[in-house]
């Protein structure tokens, strides 16, 4: 990987469902699961259950996976739970990701597109054994009604179109497509936003400009816990991190060197916008700012818990700590998360801390983000239904027991050019690509072209010597175990897309995705 001057990327060994904010908080039944059986993995400790999910945070990117880094919140959460060392995503995009994240299911296995229609979600499981739900995303247009996210949440909502949102959403929808223009806003008026807060006597944690609507977020969230009363599972997803990255200046100066760090935004940004080289120096500028995100994001992490401290709930609250993919910094050519199966878009962080239980449990057997749902559930008292792919971890966080150690399978569909938008949304849009991971290995194949790659990342941890070229005996035993993993999930994908294209021809359905949609979707980069 590129070294950061900063610090250095390797990596340490009948439910309610709406996309408006009106949905009632805290309206489920009063009949939640029983918190007193003795099946339960949390023996009754655990109440509430709190996700969060990180847009495009890879692992060496928090301090639990790197010592170098500045999270000071995610490292007491880590510090006090369990840190898993290799997990990760099944995709390198957030729509191929998070129907494992949220439903158990791969991306394509259900329905055959991005979304989760058809699946049992963890929301809707949790909804109909009695707990609450709440789920609120920063403007992350594949986490929407249109596929089916909503489904099992009392309260739901994507801060995505006008309607229903904050007045400043065609205003945030702007700045998140021109980031130098916002970068510039947030450099000139961070100093009068402090000082106007100063003299209304209000706390400095909140003077910037809310383009990736984290507090939109922050307080949807604090107003769920503050209204429910009955067990809850809240979800929420930050897209701070995500490109383009133009973090508060005052995290700029946190992971940087001073205030002179600030003027980096600018410099990146309006070298990226305008399509020119990036440079060593360019790099490095994109990767302090990258780190100021998390470090925005680890804040508000922290005043989420401040919240359920101050609501008296911290100590019957486990939290979920995931990223949904990862970011690539030129490790193999390019920038953000363009179609590969590296680890710097699949490796993620995944910290799980659950009051009562022993903390600072390092599991370095390998986990797919799948095993998220089924764990929640576990937390919660509530048995996963059979079709869920992942098994919980809720054994390992309270007991060391040992995670499943089936490998984990992710797949891309790429198209002619890596760079090539938009983010497919079916199998037909390009070649798919599949990846098989053990602790140890990583087998990618093109399933289209019969291409097939081969790492041992313990000896190469950045993969950039393919073994398959020449391989060691060791290496063909990999690849022959491998091999079938790949071709029975490829098999299993075809015969869903089939079905998905007959029932489509059979219906004439009309799935275009609606303007206000697709305008956000471009805002992202996704045109």
């Amino acid at each position: 990987m590129v070294s950061d001057t900063s610090a250095s990327d390797t990596a340490a060994s009948a439910p309610k469902s709406s996309d408006s904010a009106g949905s009632e908080s805290g309206s489920s039944n009063s009949t939640g699961p029983d918190s007193t059986d003795p099946d339960s993995t949390s023996d009754g400790a655990i109440s509430n259950v709190l996700l969060v999910t990180i847009d495009s945070l890879r692992a060496d990117a928090i301090a639990p996976y790197d010592g170098d880094r500045h999270s000071p919140v995610l490292t007491e959460l880590a510090a006090d739970g369990t840190v898993f060392d290799r997990s990760f995503a099944t995709g390198n995009w957030t729509p191929f990701s998070f129907p494992s994240l949220l439903a158990s299911d791969p991306v394509f296995a259900r329905n055959g597109d991005i979304g989760v229609k058809g699946s049992r979600t963890l929301a809707s499981v949790l909804s109909e054994a009695g707990i609450a739900t709440g789920g609120f995303n920063a403007a992350n247009g594949f986490l929407t009604s249109h596929w089916g996210y909503p489904e099992g949440f009392d309260e739901f909502e994507p801060f995505v179109t006008s309607v229903g949102s904050s007045r400043y959403s065609r205003y945030s929808r702007y700045l998140a497509a021109h980031p130098t223009v916002e970068a510039w806003i947030q450099l000139v008026t961070s100093p009068f936003r402090r000082l106007g807060s100063k003299l209304r006597g209000e706390s400095d944690e909140r003077p910037f400009l809310d383009a990736s609507r984290m507090f939109d977020v922050e307080d949807a969230a604090t107003d769920f816990v503050d209204d429910t009363d009955d067990p809850f599972f809240l979800w929420v997803h930050y897209m701070d991190t995500h490109t383009p990255y133009v973090p508060a200046p005052r995290y700029i100066r946190e992971v940087s060197d001073g205030l002179v760090g600030t003027h980096r935004m600018l410099h990146a940004h309006t070298r990226t916008s305008l399509g020119w080289e990036v440079g060593e120096r360019t790099l490095r500028e994109l990767r302090t700012l990258y780190q100021a995100t998390v470090r925005q994001v680890d804040a508000s992490v922290g005043r989420l818990l401040d919240a359920l401290e101050a609501a008296g709930i911290a100590d019957e609250t486990a939290i979920v700590v995931a990223g949904d993919h990862g970011e690539e910094f030129q490790e193999h050519g390019h920038l953000a998360h363009y179609p590969k199966l590296y680890d710097e878009l699949i490796r993620v962080p995944l910290i799980v801390n659950v009051p009562g239980e022993d903390g600072g449990r390092r599991v370095s057997e390998h986990v797919g983000l799948d095993a998220i749902p089924p764990t929640v559930a576990d937390l919660l008292g509530v048995d996963s239904p059979p079709e869920w792919r992942g098994e919980s971890l809720a054994p390992t966080v309270s007991d060391g027991a040992s995670p499943d150690q089936d490998p984990v399978v992710s797949v891309t569909v790429r198209g002619e050019e890596v760079t090539e938008q938009p983010i497919p949304r079916s199998l037909s849009d390009g070649d798919l690509l599949v990846s098989v991971r053990d602790d140890e290995w990583t087998y990618i194949e093109n399933a289209d072209t019969g291409e097939t790659e081969l790492y041992h990342r313990l000896s190469d941890p950045t993969q950039q010597e393919d073994l398959s070229v020449d391989p060691s005996d060791e290496a063909l035993g990999v690849v022959e175990r491998f091999a079938p993993i790949a071709a029975d999930h490829v098999a299993e994908l075809r015969d869903r897309q089939a079905d998905a294209e007959a029932a489509e021809a059979g219906e004439g359905e009309d799935d275009e995705v609606d303007e206000d949609l697709e305008a956000r979707l471009e805002a992202l980069g996704y045109k």
